[in-house]
Parts: C-alpha cells; structure tokens; sequence
C-alpha cells in the first residue's frame, strides 16, 4: 500500500524509516499518512500550520510528535487520560493516539477552524470515543484533576503552562512539555509546589536540532 495519492510517494518509506529508529512499528505509517494527507488537504484552505511542505511536516510534526511516545507507554498501557493543551492541528496529541492504541487523548483548542480539523481528524481516522476535542481555551477547561497527564508543544514556558493547565492534573499528574534547547531559566522559575520529576533529551529522525522532553510533578507535600 502506497501513501495516499495526495502525498508524494517517497513519504511512505522515509516515514517507515523514522518509525523505525523511534523503535516503532513501520505499519502505523498507514494511519499516520491518513493523518497528514487530511492535514494538507485541510491546510490548503484553512492555514492550520506555517509548515506547507508534507516532507517537512513529516519530519517536523509527526515524528517530532513521536519522539516523545515511550514516555506515554505506562500511561497508555493502563488505559490513561492526556489532555493536549493548545494541540492545533492535534500534535501531538493525534500521533501518539495513533502509535499508542491504549491512550485515551483530550484534544484542547480555542481555535474554531482548528477545532472543526480535529472533529474531522478523529471522525476519518475512526479515533473515537478514545480521542476528543475540547474546543475551548485551556483556563476554561472545566475537569479539575481529571488527568494522568498534560503535554503541550511549542505552547509556552512552563510556568504559563502550569498557570493555565496545571488544574487538571490529578494529585500524581506529571505535565509532559516538550521543549526544544533544554529550558533552564523556564525550570528555575517553576511556581512554588511544582517540581522537575525528570528531563529527557530527544532524538527526532531527519531533525538536526535540539528536542528535549521535561516531565514536571507536584512537589512532595504540595497536596
């Protein structure tokens, strides 16, 4: 099975080859080339992403995405809840879905356009009832603590990210915030009752530069 025809046809084994390095399995490229054929066709009209070019959204947002994935493997495999706060066009939250079956995502967005894309995104990639779209901005989102987890690209620092989602974290909820250069002013300026649990240096397949994944708990204590 080729990518679909939307897409250039040497997608399908670069982005086999990446799967491959992030020790993941070469047949999810199928539903991920679903995935980012639908993104391009949509970004056409909607300017969901500055990134125009699919050989660069391959490297840039799926894989990217996926970098991250064994540090969600204990939550999938007990069938936990993420919240993707600020997702966009669904990254990374739509990526992991696809690679870990056993997690169940929360797909936060204010924006109206890219919250109709993320609809259409878990409808055609039959994502659902394991994949939903909250369409509202992160401070609103009503869950307090409902969350083994939060994660957030490319949002902003990470004491913002706590300011603005840190309530939906249940009492032993870490934030999962991916980072490019490792952000150590952003750390040293954590609010009181929040803690670096652990920092991850990431490889991303095709990207030369810097990825870092910091994982952020409630102190001991802070309740």
């Amino acid at each position: 099975m080729s990518a679909p025809d939307s897409l250039p046809p040497d997608l399908r084994p670069r982005l086999e080859a990446g799967l491959d390095a992030l020790s993941l399995e070469p047949a999810l490229a199928v539903p991920l080339l679903d995935y980012l054929a639908l993104l391009v066709r949509w970004n056409r009209t909607y300017n969901l992403t500055a990134i125009r070019d699919p050989g660069e959204m391959l490297v840039k947002h799926l894989l990217d995405s996926l970098a991250m994935h064994p540090y969600v493997d204990a939550l999938a495999a007990r069938g936990g809840e993420l919240a993707d706060l600020g997702t966009g066009p669904g990254l990374p939250g739509i990526p992991l879905a696809i690679a870990k079956p056993g997690l169940k995502v929360a797909l936060v967005e204010s924006n109206g356009k890219k919250a109709r894309f993320l609809r259409e995104a878990v409808r055609k990639l039959d994502l659902a009832p394991r994949v939903r779209v909250l369409e509202a901005r992160i401070e609103a989102v009503a869950e307090p603590g409902a969350f083994d987890a939060i994660t957030a690209r490319a949002l902003a620092t990470l004491p913002l990210i706590l300011e603005l989602g840190g309530h939906l974290l249940g009492p032993d909820g870490r934030l999962l915030a991916m980072k490019g250069a490792d952000p150590v002013e952003e750390i040293a300026a954590l609010p009181d009752g929040w803690t670096v649990h652990a920092r991850h240096r990431l490889a991303v397949p095709g990207l030369a530069a810097e990825r870092h994944l910091v994982v952020v708990a409630r102190a001991p204590g802070s309740g």
